[in-house]
């Protein structure tokens, strides 16, 4: 397997784009212009495996949990992993009543994006907008990174508020081991290994998408199924610019690099946090 070379620098295609993507930031005012407005929802009384087979299939990271119309939680794939899988129970046994969060983190429509972002790091969760007591969308920090505008507040580095431990696996582990070390550590990501080098990320995201929507054994080596290619971003980058690149990338998570090294990785969690301080 051929190493990636973690020193070349940026093509010129996330420069030649970033110009249109500040224009583009211009309309981005308001919640109803970022939240998502595919909704999904899942009775309380379905199991942890249905909600992983609902994720998995629409490749969303998180339900909203209804009962008699009313919403009344919510049930997300950091959920699944460390109140279920982490912990070794079975998800066709596991209710999502019995491991959603609640209650639901909500916020108006005509909120301000930057109010927004102020809410998901206080309350630690994804929002739920809400129209005239309806609900029509949810706002991730997936959302917000794609409309941080360019202020003081985004032009600070990726070195102050990236997480310099990098958790790493050798391609060979199974997915199993893998999914212990990402609840124990509570974690949403593990770097992917071979022969020392890093050449993948295995996520949240990939586990519910390729394995338990699927239905694939657990015991599989991580190498096989880790996200490629290996994107990162260099030391100093301002948090804007790493979020410009999250968006472009369709990614959420971002290792960073210095001299040709990984020296932290950057969230899109982490980047809001930058913008809502």
């Amino acid at each position: 397997m051929e190493k990636p070379n973690l020193k070349k620098p940026f093509t010129s295609v996330l420069d030649s784009a970033y110009k249109q993507y500040l224009r583009d930031l211009e309309r981005y005012k308001e919640v109803k212009e970022i939240m998502s407005r595919d909704v999904v929802t899942i009775i309380p009384e379905a199991t942890m495996s249905e909600a992983a087979r609902m994720m998995g299939e629409k490749h969303i990271g998180s339900l909203i949990v209804k009962k008699y119309d009313t919403s009344i939680g919510i049930v997300t794939e950091r959920d699944l992993l460390s109140k279920v899988l982490a912990l070794g129970k079975e998800l066709a046994e596991e209710k999502v009543e019995n491991v959603m969060s609640y209650p639901l983190i909500t916020i108006s429509v005509t909120a301000k994006i930057k109010e927004a972002a102020q809410m998901m790091i206080q309350k630690k969760g994804r929002l739920a907008a809400f129209d005239g007591g309806k609900l029509v969308g949810v706002v991730t920090a997936s959302d917000l990174v794609r409309s941080l505008p360019e202020v003081p507040e985004t032009e600070v580095k990726v070195d102050d508020f990236m997480t310099k431990r990098i958790v790493s696996a050798d391609e060979k582990t199974p997915v199993a081991s893998i999914i212990r070390m990402m609840g124990e550590k509570r974690i949403g990501s593990v770097i992917i290994t071979s022969k020392g080098e890093p050449f993948g990320i295995f996520t949240e995201r990939d586990l519910i998408t390729t394995f338990l929507a699927k239905g694939k054994p657990l015991t599989e080596e991580v190498g096989k199924e880790a996200s490629l290619p290996f994107i990162t971003a260099p030391s100093g980058m301002s948090v804007h610019k790493a979020a410009v690149t999250m968006a472009m990338k369709h990614i959420r998570r971002l290792p960073i690099t210095r001299d040709g090294k990984l020296v932290g990785i950057i969230t899109a969690r982490d980047l809001v946090e930058a913008y809502a301080k």
